[in-house]
């Protein structure tokens, strides 16, 4: 039998499902994998139900439920000004993951370069390789954070024909400012590229402070592909469901690769998101829930020997834990879950150097009462040799 074509130069499974499994194996509290532990409003949970037994159970249109496409749009123009047209410029899809994957499909060609901003989300990079094309990853700041805007535009290539943002940023919490945006709209203009923007967790941010859609700036808007995400907004990351924007002449090319990936989503799903959506309080509280989840989790680890890294957004959090011992992140975090029963992610995974921050992520879209079990015991640890 003939070898089995290798698209991947370094194929593994992702950490999420082996640091989960390592959690359910030792009994551990699982701050690791981005999954709310808390149910999804039970009013959403009786409406996809309801549609399910009035009968539409067949396919949905290919771009999706034309109400639902209504609601967004109209939503997404009160809060960043700038108006899609639900018939040809938003579309339904099974989820973040495969949206970024077909506007990774939509502008590369084999042999092209995609700008990916490390740490960065485990999709990114497989799935350009996937499609015959080159991840050049640029990292940001070591402590900061911060985007080295210099070094993007260093990276740059005759070849490069993107970049994909993602704000507010998993795994480091942070969010991009207009500084940033001004960095981002030179770059792209400059060098003709398109945007691929995930922007999954937006109604997550805190102390205040707004999200910045990449769509809010037409110069950013016109070369665009905004990813969302249904499941991180209400709380069922289970369902796979998300929508895109993008304007009309890029949209009739992502919708050419979408059909021929999974044609439609979900019938009852779309019909009873396009009911609930309607009312903005079902997504406009998450900002507040979350910071105090953030501020409850950083209450509870604090006397203790974790340093907290800024979070702005999104419901994860860096802890330095350089104070604690010298071993590499993803030994820590395996011996966090073995020994402390407290999962993690190790950041190591999320760059191509796999460079070591020695610090790791933990997940605060927990119950309260996890959060708490969990970071008492965080407080409590001891230096490790």
């Amino acid at each position: 039998m003939r070898n089995l074509p290798q698209k991947l130069e370094n194929p593994q499974i992702s950490i999420f499902p082996v640091m989960s499994g390592l959690c359910k194996k030792h009994g551990a509290i699982n701050l690791a994998q981005g999954f709310p532990s808390f149910p999804a409003d039970p009013k959403l949970i009786d409406a996809i139900a309801d549609y399910s037994k009035k009968g539409f159970n067949q396919y949905a249109p290919l771009m999706g439920d034309l109400a639902l496409r209504e609601v967004l749009t109209q939503q997404y123009a009160e809060k960043h000004g700038k108006t899609y047209d639900p018939k040809s410029e938003c579309i339904i899809v099974s989820g973040a993951t495969q949206g970024i994957f077909t506007a990774i499909t939509t502008i590369l060609n084999a042999g092209d370069e995609i700008v990916i901003i490390e740490p960065a989300y485990d999709c990114y990079a497989p799935s350009i390789e996937m499609l015959g094309g080159k991840p050049v990853p640029v990292c940001m700041d070591q402590g900061s954070y911060d985007i080295p805007w210099e070094k993007v535009v260093q990276s740059i290539t005759n070849k490069t024909v993107g970049i994909i943002i993602n704000n507010p940023h998993n795994p480091t919490g942070k969010r991009l400012t207009e500084n940033d945006l001004n960095q981002l709209e030179q770059i792209v203009t400059d060098n003709d590229l398109y945007i691929i923007a995930d922007e999954v967790y937006e109604h997550i941010v805190f102390d205040g402070k707004s999200h910045l859609s990449i769509g809010g700036r037409k110069k950013l808007a016109d070369r665009s592909f905004i990813v969302y995400s249904f499941g991180k907004t209400y709380h069922l990351t289970g369902w796979r469901a998300g929508f895109v924007l993008a304007p009309k002449t890029l949209m009739e090319s992502f919708v050419h690769y979408h059909q021929f990936q999974t044609y439609a989503v979900n019938t009852p799903l779309q019909k009873a998101l396009s009911d609930y959506a309607k009312d903005k309080s079902n997504h406009e509280y998450l900002s507040g829930f979350f910071q105090q989840k953030r501020d409850l989790f950083l209450s509870q680890v604090e006397g203790g020997l974790f340093n907290p890294l800024a979070c702005e957004g999104t419901y994860f959090i860096l802890l330095d834990y350089s104070a604690i011992t010298h071993m590499d992140d993803r030994s820590f975090s395996e011996l966090l879950i073995k020994e402390y029963k407290v999962g993690s992610i190790p950041i190591s995974v999320f760059y191509t150097n796999k460079r070591q921050d020695k610090v790791i992520r933990f997940c605060f879209a927990k119950s309260d009462e996890e959060i708490i079990e969990g970071a008492k015991i965080l407080r409590e640890i001891s230096p490790i040799k």
